[in-house]
């Protein structure tokens, strides 16, 4: 496998992580203070300093920690040292060190730059995805969680493991570049082949806008429940099964897609109604046995105790130092290789180990050291 120097914002480490699930050496380097990511909010106040970060603990899971100075010229080139050995490194820009020397240290590096550009936000904004998220009539609306980042990782991921390959194939490297806001255009591709072959500008669903006529997330007893149903006939006579309101058996009209379409938000209020006294889980439990596409709205707390992801290996129990027990989220492609990750590493875990690998002496490692170029 690859050996990959990791020097990315928060906004590339689970690009980075990503590589790590597929089994690559990460090496995530940092100033002796600690990068951004360890600063991100939420933290743990029991874990040692620097270590509580939520967002630390997932996006550097897995990777190895050299925490060096490169404002300082020695280490500078500690970091050209570690170059020399590295098949890739993946960072983001501004390069901490001028290109010219980063490739004159190792001409066949596979270099991926990342351009992280604007704060998230405004790079969601831009793309065109807040114009269609919301409420029809109300504020364009933020997406949950750091959806972006992650699809920014992913795109990473896979320029730096298909220039990776390249490599091999070759024997030479490349320099690639990623635009994080070039990645979340590709996200509102759908709005824009819409508008080419209609001519007209997709709106602002809210809760219910799909593909479907009858689709949305509906009210119930202790949450949201999301149901799609299909459009062919087998899928709105199942549909009936489910939710028997008499005025679904009692127009025939209901079986034709189109009709269903036209009083889409009189169907659904109907839906909301009986749904609103029932358990979600019963709810997609009943809609499943009848082939209806459906699936409770989960809450973080019901996501971490999921007992599907626990199945498929996405989520494992672990006994973290810091954290205790918890089931921790080891990835998708991690649980599809079989790969185990390690914690997220402490500042500077690795430090002593990798320069040891570099041909430092134990001597000049504890100089370097002593003189804060590295931790």
């Amino acid at each position: 496998m690859a050996r990959i120097l990791d020097l990315t914002s928060d906004v590339g480490a689970y690009g980075t992580r990503l590589l790590a699930e597929l089994g690559h050496d990460v090496i995530r380097v940092e100033p002796p203070s600690g990068d951004t990511v360890r600063r991100l909010e939420p933290h743990l106040d029991a874990a040692p300093a620097l270590e509580g970060s939520a967002f630390h603990q997932f996006l550097n899971t897995g990777k190895r920690s050299v925490a060096v100075d490169l404002a300082n010229t020695e280490g500078r080139k500690l970091l050209l040292a570690l170059v020399k050995t590295a098949d890739a490194m993946v960072a983001s820009l501004p390069l901490p060190i001028e290109q010219n020397e980063i490739l004159a240290a190792n001409p066949d590096l596979v270099l991926v730059r990342l351009d992280d550009g604007e704060p998230e936000l405004c790079n969601v904004a831009s793309t065109g995805l807040l114009a269609i998220t919301g409420e029809p009539d109300g504020q364009p609306t933020l997406l949950g969680g750091h959806v972006p980042s992650s699809a920014v990782g992913v795109y990473l991921a896979m320029a730096a493991a298909a220039a990776i390959f390249g490599k091999e194939l070759t024997g030479t490297g490349s320099v690639v570049d990623v635009s994080a806001a070039q990645c979340l255009a590709t996200l509102a591709e759908q709005v824009w082949v819409e508008y080419s072959v209609s001519g007209e500008a997709l709106e602002r669903m809210g809760s219910r806008g799909g593909i479907t006529a009858l689709a949305g997330a509906l009210p119930c007893a202790d949450g949201h429940w999301m149901v799609s149903v299909p459009p062919d006939p087998r899928g709105w006579t199942n549909f009936v099964q489910l939710v028997p309101d008499p005025a679904f058996k009692d127009d025939s009209s209901m079986a034709d897609e189109a009709f269903r379409r036209d009083r889409k938000d009189e169907i659904l209020d109907l839906v909301g109604v009986w749904s609103s006294s029932r358990n979600k889980h019963q709810i997609v439990q009943q809609a499943q046995d009848l082939h209806i596409p459906a699936t409770p709205v989960l809450n973080p707390l019901e996501l971490v105790d999921d007992p599907q992801l626990l199945a498929r290996g996405f989520l494992r129990p672990v006994d973290h130092p810091d954290f205790g027990k918890m089931n921790f989220p080891v990835g998708a492609l991690a649980s599809m290789t079989g790969q185990a990750m390690s914690f997220a590493p402490r500042l500077g875990q690795d430090t002593a180990a990798i320069l040891t690998e570099l041909g430092y002496s134990t001597g000049d490692i504890d100089r370097l050291k002593g003189q804060g170029i590295v931790a």
